[in-house]
């Protein structure tokens, strides 16, 4: 069914937003239903909590927000996705996992779901969403990568090299979308205080801290604002790989 026609949604700006259950998608979701924008939200997992979630958003910003349980790593289910969107203003392509250990050490299986998961989840959604935003010939993507995706991590190569072709997916995008109006950018996020993080003791997320000139972890709220920021911005803005990592790199 079509989101769209069921919610009579009118005229209001769509974004959709994968990995929005916790973190950068949780707080860039709210950010979003503030501004006004009505809401497709999904998640591989924590579906209960994503749909509760989203009805505190509708009922708080009186927005229309629909969330569904989708693989954004999984071509099949991300076609799911869109067959009930019938217009879009906004692609987040939030959703992604990490991976930490030696190259060495990881297997085919692992080495795969991390490029599924952070690489191939941008060339399904974009691949849908773009014919919607060429109806209006408008439209942003915003594709949230890595500070590791430009300078590479130790311990994390395949986290590294899936947000380094992020960089360049989105770079690429871009200049092909550009005659059309359609703006495609990244945001290149350093250390955020999220549960990808949870893996660090306390004593190696003060190590890190005292690597980053602004002595902090970044907020998701802050990430979420600078997002919300790009999908505003002047459509000259396009193809542009912004950091926001406290001066880190």
């Amino acid at each position: 069914m079509d989101f769209l026609k069921e919610s009579k949604i009118g005229n209001r700006r769509v974004a959709l937003i994968t990995g929005a259950s916790r973190g950068i998608g949780k707080a860039t979701a709210e950010a979003f239903a503030q501004a006004g924008y009505d809401l497709v939200l999904t998640c591989s997992h924590s579906y209960p909590h994503l749909k509760k979630f989203g009805g505190e958003l509708s009922d708080k910003y009186h927005i229309s927000c629909r969330a569904l349980q989708a693989d954004a790593g999984d071509m099949q289910e991300v076609c799911n996705i869109f067959s009930g969107i019938s217009r879009l203003d906004v692609l987040v392509n939030n959703a992604g996992i990490s991976h930490i250990g030696l190259l060495s050490e990881m297997s085919a299986e692992e080495w795969r779901r991390i490029m599924a998961v952070n690489l191939d989840s941008c060339f399904y959604t974009c691949r849908h969403a773009i014919p919607l935003m060429l109806q209006k010939h408008s439209g942003k993507i915003i594709n949230i990568s890595s500070v590791w995706g430009n300078a590479g991590a130790s311990m994390e190569v395949a986290y590294s090299a899936s947000k380094g072709g992020v960089n360049a997916f989105t770079k690429a995008l871009a200049k092909e979308l550009a005659p059309s109006n359609i703006q495609v950018n990244a945001i290149a996020c350093g250390i955020i205080d999220t549960s990808m993080n949870a893996c660090f003791s306390p004593e190696e997320k003060q190590a890190l801290i005292e690597e980053i000139p602004a002595d902090r972890m970044g907020k998701p709220e802050e990430v979420a604002q600078l997002i919300l920021q790009t999908a505003q911005a002047p459509p000259y803005m396009t193809g542009q790989i912004i950091a926001i990592d406290g001066g880190w790199h």
